[in-house]
């Protein structure tokens, strides 16, 4: 189940390169995952991870403009979402909470899919989400499940609180190595007001991003709050 959600965030998310999608990856480790499904149907965990799998590679079609360009959740246009691997989604993870021992991905599919039932970005129900990735930290704790829900909790408690958590990650080697920690930060900056803060933040986050989409979006959230400093 590790190797196959790594092979799927690769192809959902490529670590380097021009395209910010490897459709070949993520179409295949969905495959694999429908199959392995198939052969341990009472598996919780696979249940959730293929739920996963499904309610995230639902919003693709929405992630890029024409011209490749990263589209941010918030921003992206939810009809272009794929309703039909939504609904599978939501029927494999309502069928298995509650039914299995709760784990991980069961977790993070139930993140996915309060995601996808929100119809605006307005509407989506942060204090779930907050509750559901409380959770998670304590079931499969680490870096991206703590900044994730630095990102909640500024959502939630507003923009100093999800900034104190995100603290926490401070002297982290594995945390310190990725561009996500410096685009969070950011992007709390930016919610609080702090726009030379959250420059700073955009511009380190660009410099380690190895995905020219990524890298691209970071130095535009640079450029433009450069510009708003300059105005």
């Amino acid at each position: 189940m590790a190797v196959l959600y790594l092979v799927f965030n690769e192809g959902y998310t490529a670590t380097s390169g021009p395209s910010l999608h490897r459709v070949d990856l993520s179409g295949e480790a969905i495959r694999l995952t429908r199959l392995l499904h198939r052969l341990v149907p009472a598996d919780g965990e696979v249940a959730g991870l293929l739920a996963l799998m499904l309610l995230t590679d639902a919003r693709r079609p929405a992630r890029t403009r024409p011209d490749g360009a990263l589209v941010v959740l918030e921003d992206q246009d939810r009809s272009r979402w794929d309703s039909t691997l939504i609904a599978e989604g939501l029927a494999l993870i309502a069928g298995t909470l509650g039914r299995f021992p709760v784990g991980a991905y069961q977790l993070q599919a139930a993140i996915a899919a309060v995601r996808d039932e929100a119809t605006t970005a307005e509407a989506t129900d942060w204090p779930q989400i907050l509750a559901l990735y409380d959770v998670l930290e304590r079931v499969a704790p680490g870096p991206a499940v703590t900044m994730s829900r630095a990102v909640a909790t500024a959502r939630v408690h507003g923009p100093r609180a999800g900034l104190a958590l995100l603290g926490t990650l401070d002297g982290n080697p594995a945390a310190g190595r990725s561009h996500r920690l410096y685009a969070v930060r950011g992007h709390l900056l930016e919610l609080s007001g702090d726009y030379p803060g959250a420059r700073d933040a955009y511009l380190e986050a660009a410099r380690l991003a190895t995905s020219l989409p990524e890298r691209h979006y970071l130095e535009l959230r640079h450029a433009r709050l450069t510009a708003h400093g300059s105005a």
